[in-house]
């Protein structure tokens, strides 16, 4: 394992079916493998969802998140308007986000997954200037800091 998850993560995704919290566990190995240096923000409102950046503000630098829900995980993308996307698997309408669905550990292994997550980090590393997040983004990241913890 790359890094141990956070005991305040574990008890966040023990409410969860084990299946979709292992999915959740095995995701969020995928992204420290390809981002070691990765700092890790963990927030639970509706979902548990883990932030990842370089800079420790997930919001405004941040390269990718995980959020878990009862069935699936998402991999969602900050700048994922603007991610290259030659295989159309990612989703979402707003200015910024956009995610691809993860059911299952075939979904997981799946290549594109971890090219996507590649091109996701260069975009941070390569951007000048961070861009920011939607208004709506913004208002739903104020509401999560208010949220219940684990």
């Amino acid at each position: 394992m790359a890094r141990p998850p956070d005991r305040r993560l574990l008890n966040c995704l023990a409410a969860y079916d084990p299946q979709v919290s292992d999915l959740t566990l095995a995701l969020r190995e995928l992204v420290l493998e390809e981002a070691p240096a990765a700092i890790e923000s963990v927030v639970k409102s509706y979902a548990v969802a883990i932030g990842f950046s370089f800079t420790g503000k997930p919001l405004k630098d941040g390269f990718c998140h995980i959020v878990t829900y009862a069935s699936h995980v998402n991999l969602g993308f900050n700048r994922g308007a603007i991610l290259p996307d030659p295989n159309r698997i990612l989703v979402g309408k707003g200015k910024s986000i956009r995610h691809m669905t993860i059911r299952n550990y075939g979904e997981l292994e799946n290549p594109v997954v971890r090219r996507y997550l590649q091109a996701a980090i260069e975009q941070v590393s390569a951007a000048p200037d961070q861009t920011g997040l939607s208004k709506k983004s913004k208002t739903l990241a104020k509401r999560t800091k208010r949220s219940s913890k684990c």
